[in-house]
């Protein structure tokens, strides 16, 4: 596309410029020091090693046909979304999507309002969509500006919110697409982005800044390709409001991925350039250091002579008045989110030590300890702390200073609670893995006891470090761009003069438009600071002094972080039968190995104890343990990936079906179950729902009532009859018969495909007789 190449071309010219500059930046960094105040706590290296974050099935709409249709859902330590036709071992993903961009939404309210916004001129009434009618009331949506919609359905209310607490984490991890460990690569990048949308007269915080290089640059490009793009098409769109609305969605994807393509193609290619240049750049940079910083302090002198007074003026009466407010409406949501997180960090070792106070073994220290493990990387159980900080407003503030979302901030200050509460996990698993070395089980109680003592004083430590940076960064992402929007038109022509102030041998390292920023961030910066100050100095919030450091208070704590991960499940026991089975069995396909050793973090499983969901469709069958989300659960329970089904004997509920099986208690009488209806009046009956006592009356049912409504709406498109093609899926006269099974694997089969269905929710067992006759009724009705 002609568009993206102009585009990348600029933005390239740029990354060339700000790259040298940034490894000028980093080359002084590492010579002369510097920094803030050391952590206290301890950083895992990689997080989530040998982990999956979730799996289950939902109803997801396929565009090609438009039917709805049961999915199976893993998301895998990528944050990447993998579905499948159906949770059977050894399937390539049908699709995959990078939620870098999108947004989570739970009401066709919510989409068709930024739908009709996508297309102006073009407006739909909400409840009337033609090519989208949800098969639930319970509808979760992923849109993007500019890339593919997806669309999927559960039956209740609560795999609702898992579900979107899950995606939501999705969206979060890839929109940080950008390494911080990248020193120069991604300084020069975002300098680069930043000054080429100043160019063009884009000063304030950008949406879009999110995903990896390429995503990034493609959004830069729609931003300017869009509209060009609207004004050709749009009239050329033909058809109801909703046919145009999806064609224009259609078109805008087609494009975003080409564009997406050529970015990342050219991305790559002044990358490389930049990076083969940089060993002479670098020994040039070390030869000539002093001089350089010589010549730009010179620089900088004669800038500020001419922008300091203009800046001040400015600062004085459009800055200076908002500081304390917009700083007072950071804190208090972003203190509020860090609280809950302590909060739940000590709750859960609150748990740890009531569980272990009557059995103090290593082995249920381990056992425990495996589900705290991942807490930080668990998005239901970080579900209180996100909402905290989601009450972040700058209502009155955002025009005024080109603010254009406090989403940009919401999700930064979100990814550091997370760091900063799985910071405290690993440093607790340190210090208590060393006591139970050093102490064995002895007085494990005070152990754990002390250990927390020490990390939750180390956390509220860091947890006002990190705070107050992020107030001082966020302070600065307001006020900057509104400073250089009023003042480039008046500086900007003067510029070019101190250019020829440089030694052209320096003049790769040193920019006067970069001098210029440094200028008015540092003229705002002793602001910001003490403000920042006054609120620690006051307590506020639960911050601390910069003069409180706790220095030398565990000398030998950071010599732990060297040391390898923890498998508190195969180091005391509880995970190590199955890890031996694993690697005895069939070693064919290593990808396919991995994601069945894969250990789940977020399990949706019902727990023994727990008050029965109707129609939870998203149930998993255990394998391996995870965290489970409900509060005060004691059991395991596991979650297997797609690619784990009949690997092994199935647990219900976190107990073996292997072996001697308990006596099954009084089924639930079906006739108190109400049946959920549809969004348009039908009842979703069958295999989505708990068996009634005749399964063949109930299949009668489902198709005479998915018959009447079918024949009620010919104008729409029939949802019920893909729900009846999904429920004749779903059964189990349709399930795989490829894979060989035991006599008590054969028996117990109608339990597992009840649980694998995407609406069934978790039962007591039933004797295997009563279960082989509902499927052999089912299977007559069905011939």
């Amino acid at each position: 596309l002609p568009r993206t190449g102009e585009v990348i071309g600029e933005f390239s010219r740029l990354y060339e410029q700000q790259y040298a500059v940034a490894l000028f930046s980093k080359v002084r960094f590492d010579i002369e020091g510097g920094g803030g105040p050391q952590p206290q706590l301890l950083h895992r290296k990689v997080p989530l090693d040998n982990r999956s974050i979730f799996s289950g099935a939902l109803f997801q709409f396929l565009e090609e046909n438009k039917k709805w249709r049961n999915h199976f859902l893993f998301v895998p330590d990528s944050y990447t979304i993998n579905y499948y036709d159906n949770k059977a071992r050894g399937l390539h993903p049908k699709g995959n999507i990078n939620c870098a961009g999108y947004k989570v939404l739970t009401s066709m309210d919510q989409y068709l309002e930024l739908l009709n916004n996508s297309l102006p001129g073009v407006k739909a009434k909400v409840g009337n969509s033609p090519f989208l009618k949800c098969a639930t009331q319970f509808p979760l949506i992923l849109w993007h500006p500019y890339a593919r919609h997806y669309y999927f359905c559960v039956v209740t209310e609560t795999e609702q919110q898992k579900w979107h607490a899950v995606f939501q984490d999705c969206v979060r991890h890839a929109n940080d697409g950008l390494s911080e460990e990248s020193q120069v690569q991604t300084p020069a990048f975002t300098d680069a982005v930043r000054l080429y949308r100043q160019a063009h007269g884009q000063y304030g915080t950008w949406e879009m800044m999110c995903g990896i290089p390429s995503q990034i640059l493609a959004n830069l490009v729609m931003e300017t390709l869009l509209p060009e793009l609207r004004d050709l098409i749009s009239p050329r769109l033909k058809g109801k409001v909703h046919d145009r609305q999806r064609s224009w969605m259609l078109v805008c994807d087609v494009v975003y991925g080409l564009v997406v393509r050529q970015a990342q193609a050219q991305h790559e290619a002044v990358v490389q350039s930049c990076e083969a240049r940089r060993p002479p750049l670098e020994a040039s940079i070390r030869t000539d250091m002093d001089q350089i910083i010589t010549s730009k302090e010179h620089v900088t002198n004669k800038i500020k002579a001419v922008v300091l007074p203009k800046a001040e003026k400015l600062l004085t009466v459009s800055i200076q008045p908002y500081i304390s407010s917009i700083l007072e409406a950071l804190m208090e949501p972003t203190s509020r989110g860090f609280s809950q997180v302590r909060d739940v960090f000590f709750r859960e070792l609150v748990e740890l030590s009531k569980n272990t106070l009557n059995d103090a073994t290593k082995e249920k220290v381990g056992e425990h300890m495996e589900k705290i493990s991942m807490l930080a990387f668990h998005p239901v159980k970080m579900q209180s702390c996100y909402e905290k900080v989601e009450d972040l407003s700058l209502d009155g503030l955002q025009q005024r200073f080109d603010v254009s979302s406090p989403s940009v901030f919401v999700q930064r200050a979100q990814i550091l609670m997370r760091e900063q509460m799985d910071n405290a996990v690993y440093t607790f698993e340190q210090i208590l893995h060393q006591s139970l070395e050093d102490q064995g089980p002895e007085g494990l109680c005070k152990n754990i006891q002390r250990c927390q003592d020490r990390v939750i004083k180390k956390f509220d430590y860091d947890s006002s470090t990190v705070r107050k940076r992020f107030f001082r960064e966020a302070l600065l992402q307001i006020f900057i761009p509104y400073i250089l929007k009023q003042l480039t038109p008046s500086i900007s022509s003067e510029l070019p003069r101190f250019q020829e102030l440089i030694f052209e041998d320096f003049s790769r390292f040193i920019l006067v438009e970069n001098i210029f920023e440094e200028v008015v961030l540092h003229s705002v910066m002793k602001d910001i600071m003490m403000a920042v100050k006054e609120a620690a100095v006051q307590r506020r919030h639960n911050l601390y002094r910069d003069s409180i450091v706790l220095t030398s208070s565990d000398p030998n704590l950071h010599l732990l972080g060297d040391n390898p991960a923890i498998d508190w499940a195969g180091e005391y026991g509880t995970g190590q039968e199955e890890v031996d089975r694993e690697e005895t069995g069939d070693s064919t396909g290593g990808a396919a190995q991995r994601r069945r050793r894969m250990k789940q973090v977020v399990s949706m499983i019902q727990l023994d104890g727990s008050p029965i969901l109707l129609n939870e469709s998203c149930l998993d069958i255990p394998v391996v343990d995870s965290i489970p989300e409900e509060e005060g659960a004691d059991q395991d329970s596991d979650a297997p990936s797609p690619e784990s089904v009949h690997q092994e004997p199935v647990k219900v509920n976190g107990t073996s079906l292997k072996g001697k099986r308990k006596a099954p208690p009084p089924p639930v009488q079906p006739e108190n179950i109400p049946s959920p209806a549809l969004t348009n009046g039908s009842v979703l009956e069958g295999d989505f729902l708990h068996e009634p006592e005749s399964t063949a009356s109930a299949i009668e049912s489902a198709i005479r009532e998915i018959e009447n409504a079918v024949q009620g709406e010919d104008s729409e498109p029939a949802v019920e009859a893909d729900v009846l093609e999904a429920v004749a899926e779903a059964s189990p006269s349709s399930q795989e018969d490829s894979v060989p099974l035991s006599k008590e694997e054969e028996s117990l089969k109608p339990i597992q495909q009840e649980a694998l269905a995407p609406t069934a929710f978790s039962q007591e067992e039933s004797t295997s007789s009563s279960l082989e006759e509902d499927s052999g009724k089912a299977e007559s009705v069905r011939n």
